[in-house]
């Protein structure tokens, strides 16, 4: 069993993905996976889903605790599991992909992304035996509903308070897996066993935070930028261009604004010829006004989970 609570980004997808192997090779019954979510990347989304797919364990997503959720990237997660379960005071739905923006080519790649991703989710909902049109409505028109509305819209198999309850009432089901085979599942009071992040995921997984990732380039930038106002002080230097090479590392796995990242490039241009060239504050006052427009920019998602927090900047 593991948790997944927060953004699906590329740690959670190695985390997820890894666990199922691990499930895979130890002959478990199942591997159950408690999710709570607000979405995340599609790119990460679709390894988890895909492993889930092909998996030769069966998969079991449950949305819990109660009050937990199962956004976005989480309602393709929670459909392409072999049973899905959520908890009482729980809801699933608002699959809506990421606007790119207004423009008229933007329009039309987003309208390509949309109907991409309904095709998607149908296919997974008929691999699975559920329901199709309602995952098609949650891409499409962003719709949500509770975990009764999703039981008696076959969206997911049951509701259960607890795993102890979810595994008495999945025992004895007869699982189809990938390749023809299936499986009895036989986990009546079987005690379930917990499987961890690893500390590399977990790193991972905070510098995938936007707004995490956002601090360790500022703090990279004002290293490097210390460092060529105190030539020798050695220090500096070093913090920061390990905190900007960690910041690139996770900027590269985010929806980044290419042109607000040219922005802050080009404040620390003008920070650093602030040092050389007697400019009277001018290029320094061009250098904020950069890094503020280009921060502003960096991250390209309207997803509340997906900004850089206001406060920060």
């Amino acid at each position: 069993m593991i948790e997944v609570d927060g953004i699906i980004n590329p740690a959670t997808a190695k985390f997820i993905t890894n666990a199922i192997d691990q499930a895979a090779q130890q002959n478990a019954q199942c591997l159950i996976i408690q999710l709570d979510t607000p979405g995340g990347l599609m790119e990460s989304m679709r390894l988890i889903v895909k492993k889930t797919l092909t998996s030769t364990v069966p998969v079991v997503v449950y949305v819990a605790p109660s009050g937990a959720r199962a956004a976005s990237a989480g309602v393709f997660i929670t459909m392409a599991a072999n049973i899905a379960v959520m908890a009482p005071s729980t809801h699933i739905g608002a699959a809506h992909p990421v606007s790119l923006g207004e423009g008229k080519e933007n329009k039309t790649m987003t309208e390509k992304i949309l109907n991409d991703t309904v095709s998607y989710i149908k296919t997974i909902a008929k691999t699975r035996g559920r329901n199709a049109d309602w995952g098609e409505k949650a891409v499409v028109k962003s719709v949500s509903i509770t975990e009764e509305e999703a039981v008696k819209l076959n969206v997911v198999d049951f509701i259960s308070p607890d795993v102890r309850d979810l595994l008495a009432r999945i025992d004895g089901k007869v699982i189809k897996l990938d390749g023809g085979l299936t499986r009895t599942l036989q986990t009546k009071g079987v005690q379930p066993r917990s499987i961890e992040m690893s500390w590399r995921y977990k790193i991972l997984d905070i510098i995938s935070n936007p707004t995490i990732a956002y601090i360790l380039l500022m703090l990279g930038i004002y290293g490097i930028f210390f460092e060529l106002s105190n030539p020798g002080a050695i220090l500096p230097g070093v913090v920061g261009g390990i905190f900007l090479i960690l910041a690139f590392y996770a900027l590269q796995m985010l929806p980044v604004n290419f042109a607000g990242l040219a922005l802050i490039l080009f404040a620390i241009i003008l920070f650093i010829a602030e040092i050389k060239v007697v400019s009277h504050g001018l290029l320094a006052v061009g250098g904020v006004i950069s890094l503020l427009l280009g921060s502003l920019m960096l991250i390209e998602s309207p997803a509340e989970y997906m900004k850089i927090s206001l406060t920060v900047i």
